[in-house]
C-alpha cells in the first residue's frame, strides 16, 4: 500500500466519521429545538422535513460537480454548507425563534449532508479499488462510529441545558476545520476521459438499468435501517408496553450490531461476493423484523434486534461500492443511488406513522420486513461490473 493511498483511506474514513459527528450533534439537540420553537410532534416532524429535502434537491447534481473537480473539492463545500447550516438553525431555533429561520438553515444543511455523502463514498470507492478489497463497510462504520461520539458528547450538553448556538456551533467549526484538511489528503482527481459510454451528466445514469437496480436494493435497506432509526424504540414501548428505556436500550442493541455487521462484513464480501452476502442479508433483516414484532417475549425480541440490525448493515455501503464499480462513471452512478435511497429517508418516517396510526407501531413494521424481497431479487445488480481490460479486475466473486 503506497502512502498517498494509506493517507487517502485515513482521510476518507475521518471524513466519514465527521459527517455522522455533526449529524448526532443536531440529533442530540432535537428536545431542545422542540421547546425553544413549542411545536408538538407533527409540527417538529415537518420542520425536520427541511433536511431532507435539501439532501434530495442536491444529490442529484453531485455527480456533476465531482466530475467538474474532485471529490475533495465537493467535501469540502458539503462541509461548509452542513456547518453554516447548522449554525444558521441554532441561531433560528435557540436566539431568534423563528421557526422560519430555523427551516432554512436546515435546509442548507440537507444540502451539505447530500453533496458531502456522496463525494465522500465516491472517495471511498476510489480508495477501495487501490487497495484491492472490500473497505466500504468499514468506512460506513467510521460515520457509526462519529454518530455515537455525536451522541455521547450531546448528553451532558443537554443535560448542562448549554445554549445551542454553543453547542453546534462550536462542534461545527472544529468539523469543518478538520474535514478541509483531511480533504486535501484524497487521492488526487482522475483527468478527464473521453468515452462515448461516460455519462455527461446525472441525469444520463439515470437510464441505465444496473443503477436503477441498485438504487431500489439500497433504497429497501436503507428503508429498513432508516425505520430502526426513527420507530424502533416507539414499537417497542407501543407494542410491548415497555419503558422509556427499555426502547432505547433496544434502538442501542441495533446500532451496536449494525456496526459490527460493517466492521465484519468486508472479510464475509470477500471471501463469498458481494451477492450472496446481500441475499443473506436481506434473508437476516426480514427475519429479525418478524422476531421484533412476533417474538412476545423479550429474549426473543432481542435475537431479533440484532439480526435486524446485522441484516441491514451492509445494503447502503456495498449499494455505494457497486454504483461506483467504474471510477469513469462512479460520480454519476453514486449521485443517482444515493438520491433513490435518500427518497427513503424522506418518504418513510411519515409512511410509516401514517401506518403506524391505524394498526399499531409495531405492527406497521410488517412492512418494512416484506422490503426485503425486493431487497434480495436486485441484489444481483451489485454484481461487480465489466471493466475494460486495462482497468484492474476487481478481487470480489459474485
Amino acid at each position: 500500500m503506497s502512502d498517498a493511498v494509506l493517507a487517502a483511506r485515513n482521510a476518507a474514513g475521518l471524513s466519514f466519521a465527521l459527517n455522522g459527528l455533526l449529524f448526532a450533534t443536531l440529533v442530540s439537540r432535537i428536545p431542545a429545538v422542540r421547546e425553544h420553537l413549542d411545536l408538538g410532534n407533527g409540527a417538529l416532524g415537518l420542520l425536520l422535513l427541511a433536511i431532507a429535502a435539501g439532501s434530495v434537491l442536491a444529490l442529484p447534481l453531485t455527480g456533476a460537480l465531482i466530475q467538474r473537480s474532485s471529490a475533495g473539492a465537493v467535501v469540502r463545500l458539503g462541509a461548509v454548507l452542513d456547518a453554516c447550516g447548522l449554525v444558521l438553525a441554532s441561531v433560528g431555533a435557540g436566539v431568534v425563534e423563528e421557526v422560519g429561520l430555523t427551516a432554512v438553515g436546515l435546509f442548507v444543511h440537507g444540502i451539505g449532508i447530500g453533496i458531502w455523502d456522496v463525494a465522500m463514498n465516491v472517495e471511498a470507492a476510489e480508495v477501495e479499488r487501490e487497495l484491492g478489497r472490500t473497505v466500504m463497510p468499514r468506512f460506513h462504520a467510521g460515520w457509526s462510529f462519529g454518530s455515537i461520539a455525536g451522541a455521547a458528547l450531546g448528553i451532558p450538553m443537554a443535560a448542562a441545558d448549554v445554549p445551542l448556538p454553543v453547542h453546534l456551533g462550536a462542534v461545527a467549526v472544529v468539523v469543518v476545520v478538520v474535514a478541509v484538511w483531511s480533504a486535501g489528503r484524497f487521492l488526487p482527481a482522475s483527468p478527464p476521459v473521453e468515452d462515448e459510454h461516460r455519462p455527461t451528466s446525472a441525469a444520463s445514469a439515470w437510464t441505465e438499468p444496473r443503477t436503477l437496480a441498485i438504487g431500489v436494493m439500497v433504497l429497501a435497506f436503507a428503508t429498513v435501517e432508516g425505520t430502526a432509526n426513527d420507530w424502533l424504540s416507539l414499537a417497542l414501548i407501543d407494542g410491548y408496553d415497555a419503558r422509556h428505556w427499555v426502547g432505547v436500550t433496544g434502538y442501542a442493541l441495533f446500532v451496536c450490531a449494525m456496526t459490527t455487521g460493517r466492521m465484519l462484513g468486508p472479510v464475509l464480501l470477500d471471501r463469498w461476493g458481494r451477492v450472496p452476502v446481500l441475499r443473506l442479508s436481506a434473508v437476516t433483516a426480514g427475519a429479525g423484523i418478524l422476531l421484533v414484532v412476533l417474538g412476545g417475549v423479550w429474549p426473543v425480541v432481542g435475537l431479533g434486534i440484532l439480526a435486524w440490525g446485522l441484516g441491514a448493515s451492509l445494503g447502503f455501503p456495498v449499494g455505494m461500492s457497486a454504483a461506483a464499480d467504474d471510477s469513469r462513471h462512479a460520480a454519476a452512478r453514486v449521485s443517482v443511488v444515493a438520491t433513490i435511497g435518500y427518497g427513503a429517508f424522506l418518504a418513510g418516517p411519515p409512511l410509516l406513522g401514517f401506518l403506524g396510526d391505524r394498526i399499531g407501531t409495531l405492527e406497521a413494521l410488517l412492512v418494512v420486513a416484506a422490503l426485503m424481497v425486493p431487497a434480495a431479487l436486485t441484489a444481483s445488480a451489485a454484481r461487480p461490473a465489466a471493466r475494460p481490460t486495462a482497468e484492474r479486475p476487481t478481487v470480489e466473486r459474485a
